[in-house]
């Protein structure tokens, strides 16, 4: 399964608090990660994007 069809099998609420709950470095502070994309990772998908805050670089990983 491709990892777009891996996020899209999560239910929406799922995905939204996993979008709502992203570690910025930068900021010190779980964020909401914006204009990310979905890749696969060994142990599920990764989300890479920006913090919503600050436009710093962010990932989250979700595992299966």
């Amino acid at each position: 399964m491709d990892a777009n069809k891996k996020w899209l099998s999560i239910p929406k609420e799922i995905r939204n608090k996993l979008r709502e709950n992203v570690f910025c470095g930068h900021c010190k502070d779980v964020v909401t990660i914006d204009n990310f994309t979905i890749e696969d990772h060994q142990f599920g998908i990764v989300l890479k994007g920006k913090c919503q805050k600050c436009g710093h670089d962010v990932v989250r990983v979700v595992e299966d």
